[in-house]
């Protein structure tokens, strides 16, 4: 039953990173936008795709990881795009 909540759990988390990323894509600021916590996440995708290979549960729930970690990699490239149009603008 873990691997399953483990999985519900990582699709909310997937649901709102495409909505984040759209949000900070359109505003085209980073105004708001925490890169602290961008990396924060990054890093604990990382952990939790880490865990998983080192403990030998290669399954369907590490490629949730993997999809997130994706998705939060574009909105730290978007977060970099936005702080450049910032610099621009000012």
């Amino acid at each position: 039953m873990g691997p399953i909540f483990e999985t519900i759990m990582l699709v909310c988390f997937g649901f709102s990173w495409p909505m984040n990323l759209i949000k900070s894509y359109n505003a085209k600021t980073a105004k708001g936008t925490s890169l602290p916590f961008i990396l924060l996440i990054i890093t604990g995708y990382i952990a939790g795709i880490t865990a998983k290979v080192v403990g030998g549960q290669i399954n369907y729930v590490l490629l949730a990881y993997i999809l997130n970690l994706a998705i939060v990699l574009m909105n730290l490239a978007v977060y970099f795009r936005n702080s450049a149009l910032d610099k621009k603008n000012a």
